[in-house]
């Protein structure tokens, strides 16, 4: 009786019988592919492999990042020509700021500075997945997890351009006392993953963004309560909530693309002395240049 019960329930697959399947079995793997004949959830809605919408981020470049980019931060750019105008390359940036505005003006300058515009991924640590709605904006407007398998299908596959902040949360963690003072690159993993895919690192350096967005201090107790990475004070946040952190100061922003650095043999990414020792020297180049322009700057708001 147990036997003819368990007989009872299984499913009948019509097209078993053609796949030479046992008739009381589905089958693994069907041969044809039905994925075409399941509606679309919104049919006009156009996105990319990596869930980046046009429309979202066309909104969004049109109105918030176009009036930061040209009248907020008046930004400044030089060296755009040496980011490549086809194929992959990784750009290596410092970090800062509360919510840090760095990223977006570092991609629309592309846009607009550049002779052949192009489009950047920017990767981002894993804990924006913690957050409702903002985790679901993240991808729709070109960021990526920050995970080695997907830094090599951007480059290598794709032939991409890509944005990393070694410095990571680090970086935007920093007090105001301690601007411009890069934090350490981690251990070399972006220098790797640029020698995996055989594409250039383009050093930028980027000045105004510890002026827009400055830290006071932290309140780490705020920050177990509330579940936020970290609880910054800043001229705007908390006293005017969570859009105060969108309240940046109107610091003139200047960003630099420096020379970029090739690497075109294979097998250099297995020579660990060889990683460290580059990522000691980009981060050298960047910090020797934010020093030379905090220092010719003749003032925070106007340049």
């Amino acid at each position: 009786m147990a036997e003819a019960s368990r007989t009872s329930l299984r499913v009948q697959d019509p097209g078993a019988a053609e796949l030479g399947a046992p008739p009381s079995a589905l089958p693994a793997r069907r041969t044809d592919d039905l994925r075409p004949h399941l509606p679309g959830v919104e049919p006009e809605r156009q996105v990319n492999d990596w869930g980046r919408s046009e429309r979202v981020e066309g909104l969004l470049d049109r109105t918030l990042v176009d009036f930061f980019y040209s009248h907020w931060f008046r930004c400044d750019v030089e060296g755009i020509e040496n980011v490549p105008p086809t194929g992959g390359a990784l750009l290596v940036s410092n970090h800062s700021g509360a919510l840090p505005p760095d990223a977006p003006m570092i991609a629309k300058s592309i846009k607009e500075e550049h002779a052949h515009p192009r489009q950047l991924y920017v990767t981002v640590e894993h804990f924006f997945k913690g957050y409702p709605g903002f985790s679901m904006l993240v991808p729709k407007i070109g960021c990526v997890a920050a995970h080695p398998a997907n830094v090599q299908r951007l480059l290598y596959d794709e032939q991409q351009l890509v944005l990393v902040f070694p410095e990571g949360r680090k970086g935007t963690e920093k007090l105001y006392k301690d601007r411009y003072r890069l934090r350490r690159f981690g251990r070399g993993g972006f220098v790797e993953a640029a020698m995996r895919a055989r594409v250039p690192i383009v050093p930028v350096c980027v000045v105004g963004a510890e002026e827009a967005a400055p830290i006071f201090a932290h309140v780490n107790f705020m920050s177990r309560l509330t579940g936020f990475t970290y609880f910054p004070i800043t001229p705007t946040f908390p006293h005017f909530g969570l859009f105060g952190m969108l309240g940046y100061l109107p610091a003139k922003f200047k960003i630099r693309f420096l020379e970029p650095l090739p690497f075109e043999a294979e097998g250099l990414h297995e020579d660990k002395s060889l990683v460290q020792t580059v990522a000691h020297e980009v981060r050298a180049r960047i910090q020797e240049n934010v020093w030379d322009m905090v220092k010719s700057r003749k003032s925070v708001w106007f340049g």
